[in-house]
């Protein structure tokens, strides 16, 4: 048997694919929809550079003080270590440098006590995360249930569900949540002091912004029921925990990572808004919102006081909105 020959009258080359198939070559591998949003979210650079600023920050308010490593003590001061000598007794302000910069003390000193400003942003760093991430989780789980069940059920179900929602949105959660901290007594429900306080807040923030991520999952849930692969789980005799559980929870992933890392910013933020009112951890536990609140009284002498914690805030935001907006485009199967 001869080559086919073309228009010319000479003979065609074999294509690729024949010659591969004539020598055993390996067939071609499909990707999967995580390699594929993998492969788009290294694309995008400014999200790789906040998921590196995300994961510093996170490995620093984990390993910042004891018992966990004490990278405070390690690489700088303790953050409730006053150095009186190095502060001016005229002006309240650091003698040496731009606000008492130094190899010891990278970020200066605060005015008046001279605590070192290094340690003590670290130290905020373990409060804003530790109640963003835990304020987040019950958002999520609360949220991410009501929401799959008002779409899933319908009817009376996602009437009272949906209700529900509205009256929390209305809610006056800032003010709620200055009112319940403020009269927080010193001791109760077996915590005391900080840690009574951070648990309350975790608790307001997550209980009360759990109607946000319901609407997303209650609308992408309205969309899933319909769908084949849940006509073929109930002709199989699956029941309704089987269907909402294996299959429309794990097709829900994306969009609750998605706003999941849109919800930490807002709520870091939400803990430095109640700090910088005095109604959030009390001193001498670091925070960012109490450091601004006592760089309110200071910045004329000491501005680095303001600039430094402000800096933390905007620096972390940013770095969750990034990677966020990064991994709400990866993970869209509609984005090429």
């Amino acid at each position: 048997m001869t080559a086919p020959l073309d228009v010319s009258g000479q003979a065609m080359e074999a294509q690729p694919e024949a010659v591969l198939e004539g020598v055993g070559g390996k067939a071609i591998e499909g990707r999967s929809l995580g390699q594929i949003a993998w492969i788009r979210l290294k694309r995008d650079k400014a999200a790789i550079i906040g998921a590196f600023v995300v994961v510093f920050l996170t490995l620093i308010a984990i390993f910042a003080e004891r018992p966990f490593g004490g990278l405070i003590a390690l690489f700088g001061d303790l953050p409730n270590v006053p150095h009186n000598n190095l502060i001016d007794p005229m002006t309240s302000a650091p003698k040496a440098g731009w606000g008492g910069i130094s190899l010891e003390h990278p970020f200066g000193l605060e005015p008046v006590n001279g605590r070192d400003l290094f340690a003590r942003v670290l130290s905020g760093a373990q409060i804003s995360l530790l109640v963003a991430f835990l304020a987040t989780l019950v958002s999520v789980v609360i949220g991410a249930l009501l929401g799959v069940v008002a779409g899933f059920f319908g009817g009376w179900v996602d009437t009272l569900i949906s209700r529900l929602m509205d009256v929390f949105l209305a809610f006056p959660l800032l003010l709620f949540a200055i009112a319940i901290v403020g009269a927080l007594p010193d001791q109760a429900l077996g915590l005391q002091g900080n840690g009574l306080r951070i648990s309350v807040i975790v608790f307001i923030i997550g209980f009360f912004s759990w109607p946000y991520i319901a609407r997303i999952v209650r609308g992408q849930t309205l969309s899933l029921r319909e769908r084949e692969f849940v006509d073929a789980a109930r002709s199989l005799g699956a029941g309704n925990g089987y269907i909402i559980f294996r299959e429309v929870l794990p097709n829900l992933v994306a969009p609750i990572l998605v706003y999941a890392t849109l919800l930490i910013p807002t709520n870091i933020l939400f803990e430095a808004s109640l700090s910088f009112l005095g109604v959030g951890v009390n001193e001498p536990q670091a925070s960012w919102g109490g450091m601004l609140t006592r760089a309110v009284d200071y910045y004329q002498i000491a501005p680095h006081f303001m600039i430094v914690p402000g800096l933390a805030i905007f620096i972390t935001v940013m770095a969750f909105n990034l990677l966020g907006d990064g991994l709400r485009d990866a993970l869209d199967p509609r984005a090429r």
